[in-house]
């Protein structure tokens, strides 16, 4: 066997392990992804094989932690892409009018950026009396990033991208005000393995995390999504993601430069 044929091997080996060990399906994610990531902590111990990082991973539990936070990473921010906000508040205000409740869901939340700008624009947008109306189910598979949402402390870095007032006005200490914090309800999910956790959803938020996934991984994601979403609501992707497979005929893209799309009223 070929030393490309070998290191191949040893790759597959090391990516069944950690799925086995850990949970994590590896299958579902691209090659490309998770070789560049476990490159990141293999460099970082200074190993230079696959086989090597794996024994590496025998004697030194710790290690498995820095892969899945290496693995599971995303870099946000608070109204990361601010005309995409923009862009959803319309149809937060039609959901607003049309639901007595509103049941949201960030997806692959990571540090809880996301869902804490999907409850300021909330609150901003309905008004705080109607902020008890919305629940908002903030998951994520990592565990590192949950223990952060859940902290809820966020360096100056990640506000760069929220407009002033809106900081002024439900945050203190760089922390949201409790009237945000009660929205968001973070949990421990499996977008691979796991059911929704609290469907019908009229707001589905999931940006920058199926581009990971390979394609079959990517159209079972998509059917979940739609089969969660209840008539009329909402589903916003990531701007470089789009929406294929059997899912994208069941959804209308109502805004194909931020990746908006809703999900019609049965006939």
């Amino acid at each position: 066997m070929t030393a490309a044929g070998t290191d191949e091997r040893a790759f597959q080996a090391l990516t069944q392990k950690i799925s086995k060990a850990r949970g994590l399906s590896c299958e579902s994610y691209k090659d490309k992804c998770l070789k560049r990531r476990i490159g990141v902590r293999m460099r970082a111990r200074g190993v230079h094989t696959y086989d090597d990082y794996s024994r590496l991973l025998d004697s030194d539990a710790r290690e498995y932690q820095e892969l899945l936070d290496a693995l599971t990473i995303n870099v946000t921010k608070f109204f990361r892409n601010l005309e995409t906000w923009d862009a959803l508040q319309p149809h937060l205000r039609r959901l607003g009018a049309a639901q007595p409740d509103l049941r949201i869901w960030s997806a692959g939340c990571a540090s809880g950026e996301e869902p804490y700008t999907i409850a300021v624009l909330v609150l901003d947008t309905l008004g705080e009396a109607a902020g008890g109306r919305a629940i908002i189910d903030a998951t994520d598979i990592d565990r590192l990033s949950l223990e952060r949402t859940r902290e809820a402390k966020y360096p100056d870095a990640a506000f760069t991208e929220m407009p002033a007032q809106l900081k002024l006005r439900y945050f203190r200490d760089d922390q949201p005000l409790p009237l945000v914090r009660e929205l968001v309800h973070v949990r421990a999910h499996d977008l691979m393995r796991e059911r929704p956790p609290r469907p019908p959803y009229h707001l589905i938020v999931c940006r920058n995390v199926v581009i990971y996934f390979e394609r079959q991984a990517q159209e079972r994601l998509f059917q979940v999504f739609v089969d969660a979403l209840a008539p009329g609501g909402v589903l916003l992707l990531g701007k470089v993601e789009t929406l294929f497979g059997p899912a994208r005929e069941r959804l209308r893209l109502v805004d194909p430069r931020e990746r908006i799309y809703t999900k019609p009223p049965p006939a």
